[in-house]
């Protein structure tokens, strides 16, 4: 059954129904991120492998990839309401039993299963915003739903940091559950936007989840591990990309066959939506490719502890805060794709300007290019989101929804493995010409290893070799340092080709005081 077109009026049950739903996908974001900061603390108390501790955060996105495009058909069979009581209700339960795990391989399955389960909730919500709130509201909810989509994962390591520096690692999960437990109440007593159709388990395309689901899983997997395997050299990726296509070719069969397909790709016969997924791809480059890109830097050149890094890259989130209210305001007194086009743009200028990264930056040297990239994803994400789903009928919406937030994500994915494939490759490729100029005949090299010699004199006969180890960990930060600015510059060409795509997307026409969502 489809949900009704929006009041002109504000319900305020569905006012409380909706901040409940919000706070819930806050949640599932930011579980995303938080455990970034402390794998190690993770790792030690679980006893694990260094290969073992990345699942942690791999189970947790295979997962959510593949629930998120489930999710329209889902809200459909089960009802808004009962999906997201069992969303929420469930990710609490296993962020319980994260915190309880005693084994690595116990940890893995309870993460892959939060994942799952709660990754419902985050499509739920960008449908039922322009389900149940008229069109003429959306420049103050959709602000709303973008600050916490993009800030989630932005502060995500920082939160992370602070509870396992404070408390334990435990607390990464045990954070959830009182929030959990009242977004669950919430949900089951407030949310009433639709009613559940039965009919459609009937039809039920169990071929196709089992296509869509080893397509994305398989897909995640190679995008995650593949940089750290060196793709193709590896034979297990070299498999996965075998069966990736050929579950992708499998999965498009059924979506054309099938009576009732598990995902409706309808939705991309709108321009809008085709194009607005285009720019969300885009922006998961951004939002989770310079999430990680910063600490790296941070981390390996400038030896920052999770909480220094997250002091440090905070001023995004300030900047996203501060942008989201003026963004809002924004959407209907100027033309939305100027409004993206510009964000793209600040974001080229922030990579552009970090592309000059030296050894020696710090708080004051990051300041503007994560300010920009604060305001920039305000700037994107919002007209992004309203332009894409707010052209849509209700009847698209909860399936849209779901593949809209799914190019964000992988997005994400792609962008995360180009930029580990770059660094990897480019720092040897540095290293190599910058140990050409290491040599007997280079006075400044002789002299730096001669000061190296002196500071280390006291180790004895092991100083020469202990100052040709340290010369080589120098050389090996320098071709660290200038991959990273080679990544910052490939960034700043993405974005800059993104903000020319921007008059690919249709200008909105003005929406009148009190006008419903879904219009064509």
């Amino acid at each position: 059954m489809n949900a009704p077109a929006p009041s002109a009026t504000l319900n305020m049950r569905h006012v409380l129904a909706f901040v409940a739903m919000v706070f819930g996908m806050f949640m599932a974001i930011l579980d995303i991120q938080i455990v970034s900061a402390s794998l190690s603390e993770i790792q030690a108390g679980l006893s694990a492998s260094p290969d073992e501790i990345a699942w942690v955060q791999t189970s947790y996105l295979i997962a959510e990839v593949i629930m998120i495009p489930l999710s329209g058909t889902l809200s459909r069979i089960l009802s808004t309401r009962v999906l997201y009581t069992i969303s929420a209700g469930g990710f609490t339960l296993m962020s319980f039993l994260c915190a309880q795990a005693d084994s690595i391989s116990s940890m893995i399955v309870f993460r892959a299963l939060q994942g799952f389960i709660g990754g419902a909730m985050i499509p739920t919500v960008f449908a039922t915003s322009f389900l149940i709130f008229p069109r003429d509201k959306q420049p103050i909810i959709t602000p709303i739903i973008g600050l916490v989509a993009t800030l989630a994962p932005t502060i995500g390591p920082t939160v992370g940091g602070y509870l396992t520096d404070l408390f334990s690692w435990h607390w990464l999960f045990l954070v959830n559950i009182v929030p959990g437990i009242i977004v669950t109440v919430a949900a089951w007593f407030l949310i009433d936007f639709d009613k559940p159709d039965w009919s459609l388990v009937k039809n039920f395309d169990w071929f196709g989840l089992i296509f869509m689901g080893v397509m994305l899983g398989s897909l995640e997997y190679i995008l995650e591990e593949g940089p750290r395997d060196d793709w193709l050299d590896s034979t297990l990726i070299s498999t996965l990309i075998v069966i990736c296509a050929a579950s992708a070719i499998a999965f498009a069969w059924r979506i054309m066959s099938a009576k009732q397909p598990i995902v409706d790709f309808s939705a991309f016969a709108n321009r809008n939506f085709s194009a607005g997924s285009l720019f969300s791809f885009s922006l998961g480059v951004g939002l989770y490719g310079l999430t990680f890109l910063y600490p790296v830097y941070l981390a390996r050149v400038r030896g920052y502890s999770s909480l220094m890094i997250g002091d440090t890259m905070f001023v995004t989130g300030i900047a996203m805060f501060l942008t989201a209210p003026i963004a809002g305001r924004l959407m209907n007194r100027i033309d939305p794709r100027l409004m993206m086009a510009t964000g793209f743009a600040g974001f080229a200028v922030g990579t552009w300007i970090a592309s000059a990264v030296t050894k020696d930056w710090s708080f004051n040297e990051l300041l503007i290019p994560q300010i920009l990239r604060g305001v920039s994803l305000m700037m994107c994400m919002i007209p992004i989101t309203n332009m894409s789903l707010g052209t849509l009928s209700p009847a698209k919406l909860r399936g849209a929804s779901g593949l809209f937030n799914l190019t964000r994500n992988l997005g994400g994915a792609v962008g995360l493995a180009i930029i580990n494939t770059v660094i990897n490759h480019r720092t040897d490729f540095h290293y190599e010409r910058l140990a050409e100029h290491v040599t007997w005949s280079n006075p400044t090299a002789l002299e730096t290893l001669d000061g190296l010699t002196r500071s280390l004199s006291t180790l004895g006969s092991d100083a020469s070799s202990g100052a040709l180890a340290k010369l080589s960990q120098m050389v090996q930060r320098e071709a660290l340092v200038m991959a990273i600015g080679d990544v910052f510059v490939l960034l700043t060409v993405l974005f800059a080709a993104i903000a020319i795509l921007t008059p690919l997307m249709r200008k909105p026409r003005p929406v009148p005081a009190g006008a419903g969502a879904g219009g064509h």
